[in-house]
């Protein structure tokens, strides 16, 4: 694969950031059901759900040829679930 030094790291762990954001608030909706408003702990949930689910991913890797894992990706997947969940709740009503 091309790298474009840090342009191409940007754009590929934004990209991993916006997936996971967009992930986390899939399983917000989800847990929210038919209610209106947002509960905190279905913030907590979602961001939970979508971080084991970027583990489990890189624990995957761990077994693809040329490919490895890295804590560091977790943890960018982590923040981007949990920029797009603050974002979401400052913008919804919260109970």
């Amino acid at each position: 694969m091309p790298n474009f030094g840090l342009v191409d790291f940007l754009v590929k762990k934004g990209g991993h950031a916006l997936g996971y954001g967009l992930l986390a608030l899939a399983y917000l909706r989800g847990l929210m059901g038919e209610r209106s408003e947002i509960l905190s702990h279905q913030l907590f949930i979602a961001w939970v759900l979508a971080t084991l689910y970027s583990a489990t991913d890189e624990f995957h890797q761990s077994f693809v040829p040329g490919r490895h894992p890295a804590i560091t990706d977790v943890m960018i997947d982590s923040f981007g679930a949990a920029v797009a969940l603050i974002l979401t709740g400052k913008y919804y009503k919260q109970k």
